[in-house]
């Protein structure tokens, strides 16, 4: 990391705390994406509503005003609640919690219509196939859907990735000290504004070019032995 007028540090701690957010949301999101993909597919319509509703309110509404509902309106909320009841309590919620929690949330949305396109894209032959020679339920999943489903979202699942650790910026107005929030403090201290900033785009593009790179060997040891065309 370059010294930048001492800053150097400042910016790759704050690059750190970018990564724990983005790899712990990005599992939060992909559970909550196999539980939204479950939904959409299941025969129960009460599954298929929540699943439905899920996405569509996630989507709909902007990341940031999620981030702020999350973090500033759930606390006021429980506290105006609870002072209806005759109870003074301060409620408070770790902003680094807040912003794993809604950014994995956020992008389950996502996730859920990736895998639910994985599973579809599985074919009904082989699950039939399957239950044919007497694999339980279980087995059928873990030996036929699952290695499979994971081929084939594996593509969408590394686009949810590369914007959900972008999306990560997003969460410095809950004042945790990520990357960007980091970098504007450096910029504001230095009153060298486009040489932080410009080095923090180019920080995050470092993470997309090594997340593509990755993504490319995960996808070629995924479709080993898988015949084309």
């Amino acid at each position: 990391m370059l010294d930048l007028k001492g800053y150097g540090w400042t910016l790759w701690d704050g690059l750190q705390m970018t990564l724990s957010v983005g790899v712990l949301a990005l599992c939060v999101a992909f559970v909550m994406g196999m539980l939204g993909a479950w939904g959409k597919l299941s025969k129960s319509p009460v599954a298929r509503g929540a699943a439905g509703t899920y996405t569509t309110v996630i989507r709909g509404v902007p990341e940031l005003l999620l981030i702020l509902i999350i973090y500033y309106g759930t606390p006021t909320l429980i506290q105006n609640s609870l002072e209806g009841f005759g109870y003074d309590i301060i409620v408070d919620i770790n902003p680094f919690i807040a912003g794993v929690f809604t950014i994995g949330v956020i992008y389950g949305a996502f996730a859920t219509e990736v895998l639910r396109g994985a599973i579809l894209a599985v074919p009904k032959g082989q699950i039939e196939a399957a239950h044919a020679f007497g694999m339980s339920r279980k087995q059928v999943v873990m030996r036929v859907l699952l290695p499979q489903v994971w081929r084939f979202a594996l593509p969408g699942l590394g686009n949810v990735w590369m914007v959900l650790i972008k999306a990560t910026s997003l969460i410095s107005v809950i004042q945790l000290p990520e990357l960007l929030r980091k970098t504007d403090m450096a910029a504001r201290s230095t009153k060298l504004p486009f040489t932080f900033f410009f080095a923090a785009a180019l920080i995050y593009l470092s993470i997309t070019l090594i997340s593509m790179f990755a993504q490319q060997r995960m996808e070629a040891w995924a479709n080993r032995g898988v015949r084309r065309g």
